[in-house]
Order: C-alpha cells, then sequence, then structure tokens
C-alpha cells in the first residue's frame, strides 16, 4: 500500500473544498470504503467529496454519452438526514438524525490522467460527477441489516455484476460518522436534507448506450440510469 502523508492528504481537501466555491451542495460522498479502494490512500482515510445540488437526479434520467470523454457508474446506498451532524457522533445519533435511504448510482467522470497525486485526486473531487437515485425507503435503522444486502447492476437485459455487501463495504454508519468528523476539521457539517452516498457495491465504465438497472435486495428495490 502507497504511504501518503496527512498534509498533502489536507491539501487536497483544502483545495477540494476552494473548488467549491459558493455553489450550493446537495450532499456528499465518503469515499475510500469498498472493494480494492478501501483503505488506498491509507488505513482509515475516509475522505469526502462534495454533492452538488443540481445534479441530483431522479431514477431513469437520460444522460447524454457524447457529452463525457470517459464516465463510470457505481450502485450505492445513498442516505438522507432530517438532522444536522456534526464533529463526533454515535450510533444513536446517526439513527435519530437519518430521515431515509435509496437505491442509488454515483455517476463518476474521470477527469485526471493516470499517476495523478493523491492531492489532485482528492482536490477534483474523487472524480464524482452526480448521483441519481431511486424511490426513498423508511426501514427500522437499529435492526435492518444492511450487510446482508446483495446488488445486480444490469445493462439492458445482460447482468454485469452481482456484489454482496458482507466483507466489501465498510458498516453505513461508520461511513457517516467518518464523514462527519473529517467534514468538521474543514469547517463544515452534515447538514439537514443533505444526500449521502457511503460507497461503491458495483462499479462499471460506461462504453455502451443503454439502460443500465441496479437491483437492491427487498425493501430497497431497483433504479435506473440511461445513457444515450
Amino acid at each position: 500500500m502507497a504511504e501518503f502523508a496527512a498534509a498533502d492528504l489536507d491539501e487536497g481537501l483544502r483545495r477540494q473544498l476552494a473548488n467549491l466555491g459558493d455553489r450550493e451542495v446537495g450532499g456528499w460522498k465518503v469515499g475510500l470504503t469498498s472493494g480494492q479502494a478501501r483503505d488506498s490512500m491509507g488505513p482509515g482515510f475516509r475522505p469526502f467529496g462534495y454533492i452538488l445540488k443540481n445534479r441530483i437526479f431522479d431514477t431513469s434520467h437520460v444522460f447524454s454519452l457524447r457529452e463525457f470523454k470517459r464516465i463510470g457508474i457505481e450502485n450505492e446506498l445513498c442516505f438522507r438526514l432530517k438532522e444536522t451532524l456534526s464533529g463526533e457522533v454515535g450510533r444513536a445519533d446517526l439513527v435519530d438524525a437519518l430521515d431515509c435511504v435509496m437505491p442509488a448510482f454515483e455517476i463518476n467522470e474521470p477527469r485526471l490522467a493516470a499517476g495523478a497525486s493523491a492531492a489532485d485526486r482528492l482536490a477534483d473531487n474523487l472524480n464524482q460527477y452526480a448521483i441519481v437515485v431511486g424511490f426513498e425507503r423508511w426501514l427500522d435503522w437499529s435492526r435492518f441489516n444492511f450487510n446482508a444486502i446483495e446488488v445486480t447492476l444490469s445493462h439492458n437485459a445482460d447482468t454485469l455484476q452481482t456484489v454482496a455487501a458482507e466483507g466489501h463495504i465498510d458498516d453505513h454508519f461508520d461511513s457517516i460518522a467518518a464523514l462527519a468528523r473529517q467534514l468538521h476539521r474543514f469547517g463544515r457539517s452534515l447538514d439537514a436534507g443533505s444526500h449521502i452516498i457511503t460507497g461503491a457495491y458495483t462499479r462499471h465504465a460506461v462504453t455502451e448506450e443503454g439502460l443500465y438497472r441496479g437491483d437492491f435486495d427487498d425493501p430497497l428495490g431497483p433504479v435506473y440510469v440511461e445513457f444515450r
């Protein structure tokens, strides 16, 4: 595993927020929580990335594939808050603060050349472009077993990937707590109404037009995105 200086990682996050400027934030992502990406910038390092409010789309949104040089999709869970979280938060705080969860796609746009530094990757918002969210679900947050979830990604009628949560992705509550702590270090909070994505189940580089579907186990359901 590569070693990254904490000062360089902090520099990247500061540059990211400077690049954000006064644009309106609709939520945040917590990065490096799953699969081969987990801990790739250091053990336990969970960086944030911003989600612009005008790039939160409903399920079945259509993108033009020609608008992007490269584009990728990831199936994720998107949580929405009904209360603000900041700094050190416990599990009970999260249970009280959560409003709903939605099956989602993160739309990623790789914009940097191969070999870009960790600081540059953080400053570039970890490839984040948009999210597409499915229908809202209200669960028993203290009892629901997120670790039992399995997700299947398909393109038109063809199955591309099936990924189980267990052993693949961090506990979602732990990820949101880490996100709150990290943002607090930079003078930010997770505000009420924020959408939060907590890590990838599936990952796929989009090179073909068509309808992409992410199927989450019941009661979460499907989410769709189309490229033309």
